[in-house]
């Protein structure tokens, strides 16, 4: 017997038999949950946007043919062992079941004259590439090579921008000795884009074998990410280490055949094809599909340029699904650790926790073992010292004996040896001064779950002393610049929506950016780069200004940049016209819903209430920003939770917007102004108080 259960949150409470009839409930439930959104992560995976949306999709149905995600997650699939293999094909099943039930009539497909189609097998290994083959490291070298090509090599340096791209997350543990309950308490958020409806599905998963509560991707089995089974919880954060590769590629022709210049002469390539892009509405685009023994050509081609990617999950033909279904079956920690034996990518920071009283931290995932140069920029795919060596890095793992605080830091992540940059050290700072005072103010009573909610909401912005430093030792001002600074300079550096010093210092630090970007010494930086718009966030010189700006006071001057002069430009004209409302009023939700981007489609992306935001880049309250090109928030907190290993029913979570991904069902956007406040909900996990629903039989 299968049953979907709801909270009063609209959340699914799924039971069934066995894991694998769970796993047809699971993806019968996102395909009617979510329909709209895991259709068009198949689209995507596949290719084909364009084909369904228009013109608009053009770019990422190239970047998805060329990188060959499909072929990728097809492989993946053949390499799964048996029992994975048959559970996931349960998950499709159950999507496809829910389509011919007819339970898959989203509104979007009937505002874009769109439908749904049969899955593959291997498409839930598809939508998962989707989120993450952006996830890792190699834009970034693509913005190290563009900043080297434009003002040399010495100046990589000042961009080191010590702050993720994209992707990031706060993840705590605490063990039961500094607990009011004396049993460990994980808390965290993570940090992604700000997708409508969101990336992160509240679930419940029961059977026999199993009874967990977790965040699930929709349209991928399990929990992969953030689970508690009652006897044990976990949660990840981005590990930023540096495993996907990028080569500079050199191709010929040889008659009929293409070669391509490796360690050991020019050799075919691997494949060599093309392929036919439908556009709705246009003609048809052919794509060059190419690759080489280091990995597909996702740039460039036969007239030059050329970069080749290699990561983990192409060269190894595995994801990590193995890892899943085991994950939910876990009891402790070292159950934990064995499954995630069998994670590759994307590499995760993992804290883990159980009934028993013990913590762990570890990262999962597959490094391959190669030179360091190659985490730099694009290397040559001819060199022999820059190939991978068919080894993976030996990566940490300890046990916890009180705290353990991770937000994408050098200590948290395996430091030099697994990556390049990490966030800097503010957030985990700050995160672990936040549990000790939390501990005392509870007067040795210990903490607790409205303790850690408490930490999620925290606003002081860890890189305002250094803006402050920078402030006071401005000189020559006008009355109204001394008078705007000394406004400033009394702030307390927390980054409240109610507060009107925060919007000041925004603008002030948006004018910096705006100000440094047209310096001599960086404006070369806008020059053409040759790379596809799909890769523009990454190589957007004032967004990466944005980002290294903290790097670029410290480093700056030593490359002939005047930043006090900049800093004095900048707080010159906003004291001329100084911003009259508080920071909420221009730092609010930017949620970004696939219609959005694909104007072609005549159809218009639904909306959410006007959120205003506290918090910002640098803060635990992560609401990102672009200093100097937008205060709205398009990536932040996509979900928090506290997972008590004490009594789970008192563990709490929240999403920015709501369960279901239907934008006429009520609980759309039910939790949105909850997770503004810093609310969370409760986890339900009495059966007796959730309803259960029947379905429209049709």
């Amino acid at each position: 017997m299968s049953e979907t259960y709801r909270d009063p949150w609209g959340i699914p409470h799924l039971r069934a038999d066995s894991p694998d009839e769970l796993a047809f409930l699971q993806g019968s439930n996102a395909a009617t949950d979510r329909s709209w959104q895991i259709e068009m992560e198949r689209w995507r995976s596949e290719g084909r946007t364009a084909e369904h949306l228009g013109a608009d999709g053009l770019l990422w149905d190239r970047f998805a043919r060329r990188v060959r995600l499909d072929d990728t997650a097809r492989r993946c699939f053949e390499s799964l062992d048996a029992d994975t293999q048959r559970w996931c094909t349960a998950y499709v099943d159950g999507v496809n079941d829910a389509l011919k039930s007819g339970r898959r009539d989203a509104e979007e497909f009937a505002a874009t004259g769109t439908a749904p189609a049969l899955w593959e097998p291997w498409t839930p290994l598809g939508v998962f590439l989707v989120h993450h083959i952006l996830f890792g490291t190699f834009p970034n070298k693509l913005w190290r090579a563009h900043v080297a090509e434009t003002l040399g090599t010495e100046a990589v340096d000042i961009f080191s921008i010590e702050a993720p791209v994209w992707a990031g997350s706060n993840a705590w543990a605490a063990s039961g000795s500094l607990t009011e309950s004396g049993s460990p308490l994980i808390a965290g958020d993570p940090h992604r884009l700000m997708e409508l409806p969101g990336v992160y599905q509240q679930v419940r998963l029961a059977c026999p074998a199993f009874d967990v509560v977790g965040l699930a991707f929709p349209g991928v089995p399990g929990l992969p990410h953030f689970g508690h089974t009652g006897s044990v919880a976990w949660a990840v954060t981005n590990a930023m280490a540096d495993y996907q590769d990028l080569y500079s590629e050199e191709l010929r022709r040889d008659g009929s055949e293409l070669l391509a210049l490796g360690p050991e002469g020019w050799r075919p390539v691997r494949a060599h094809h093309q392929e036919v892009i439908s556009v709705r509405g246009s003609a048809p685009e052919t794509v060059d599909v190419i690759e080489t023994d280091r990995g597909p050509v996702i740039s460039g081609g036969l007239n030059g340029g050329a970069l080749s990617l290699r990561t983990p999950s192409r060269s190894a033909e595995k994801l990590g699904f193995d890892a899943l279904l085991p994950l939910l079956l876990s009891s402790s920690v070292d159950d934990v650790e064995a499954a995630l034996e069998n994670w590759v990518e994307p590499v995760n920071c993992v804290l883990a926790a159980d009934s028993s009283g013990a913590v762990l931290q570890l990262v999962a995932g597959k490094v391959p073992a190669r030179s360091r140069d190659n985490r730099l920029r694009p290397v040559p795919a001819s060199s022999s010292e820059h190939q991978w060596a068919g080894a993976w890095e030996r990566l940490p793992r300890s046990s916890v004996a009180a705290l353990a605080v991770h937000a994408n830091d050098r200590d948290a992540g395996g430091g030099d040896r697994l990556g390049l940059e990490f966030a800097p050290a503010h957030r985990a700072q700050r995160i672990r001064q936040l549990l000790v005072d939390h501990g005392a103010d509870l007067g040795g009573g210990g903490l607790t779950t409205a303790a850690m909610q408490r930490i999620h909401m925290d606003t002081q912005l860890g890189s305002w002393p250094a803006f402050r430093a920078l402030l006071l030792k401005l000189t020559p001002l006008s009355d109204t610049g001394c008078s705007f600074r000394e406004r400033l300079v009394a702030w307390d550096g927390r980054m409240d929506a109610d507060c009107t010093e925060a919007a000041a210092f925004a603008a002030w630090r948006s004018a910096l950016v705006r100000g440094l970007g047209s310096t001599p010494e960086l404006h070369p930086l806008t020059a053409a780069n040759g790379h596809s718009p799909l890769f523009a966030p990454w190589l957007h010189p004032e967004a990466r200004i944005g980002f290294a700006l903290e790097t670029l006071l410290a480093k700056g001057p030593g490359f002939g940049i005047d930043v006090d002069l900049a800093a004095r430009q900048a707080l010159e004209e906003v004291a001329a016209a100084p911003p009259s409302g508080t920071w909420g009023s221009s730092h609010t939700v930017l949620p970004l819903h696939g219609l959005a981007d694909h104007g072609s489609a005549a159809a218009s992306a639904p909306a959410v209430p006007h959120t205003q935001l506290s918090g910002d880049t640098g803060c635990v309250l992560s609401t990102e920003s672009l200093p100097g090109v937008t205060d709205r928030s398009f990536r932040g907190p996509v979900a928090r939770y506290v997972w008590d290993l004490h009594d789970r029913s008192n563990s709490r979570w929240i999403v920015p917007f709501g369960a279901s991904g239907r934008p006429e069902d009520p609980h759309f956007g039910s939790q949105l102004p909850l997770w503004a406040a810093g609310d969370l909900i409760p986890v339900v996990t009495d059966w007796e108080q959730l309803t259960k629903e029947t379905h429209d039989p049709r």
